[in-house]
């Protein structure tokens, strides 16, 4: 389990959880619009993005702590996963996007000579 970052971008904290059956990534992202995220599923890789836009752009800064532009995260799970399942919830300033862990599939030996 890898979580990747881009230098030139807004950098949100974030969590990754897990269960015996799911992943839980939680990005901390107040002030975002759903419309604004973009959430895709590369292979084993969960890519999420978007852009916190400013609202207060003529204005002089006296402190500014408050990051805004893109973002870009990436989590690299080690792990097959159930891309079908995946469900993602933005609630009170966090995005959440759970992964249901695949579960092995079994495959059965026959024996083409009895």
């Amino acid at each position: 389990m890898r979580v990747s970052y881009h230098s030139n971008l807004y950098c949100p904290p974030v969590d990754v959880i897990e269960t015996k059956d799911e992943f839980l990534v939680r990005v901390e992202i107040a002030g975002v619009s759903e419309k604004d995220f973009n959430i895709r599923l590369e292979k084993s890789t969960l890519v999420i993005s978007g852009t916190r836009n400013d609202q207060m752009k003529n204005y002089s800064f006296h402190q500014m702590e408050i990051s805004y532009g893109e973002f870009l995260v990436e989590v690299h799970i080690n792990q097959p996963l159930d891309a079908g399942s995946i469900t993602a919830e933005y609630k009170n300033g966090f995005l959440e996007v759970t992964m249901i862990k695949a579960v092995p599939k079994e495959i059965q030996i026959i024996d083409k000579d009895s």
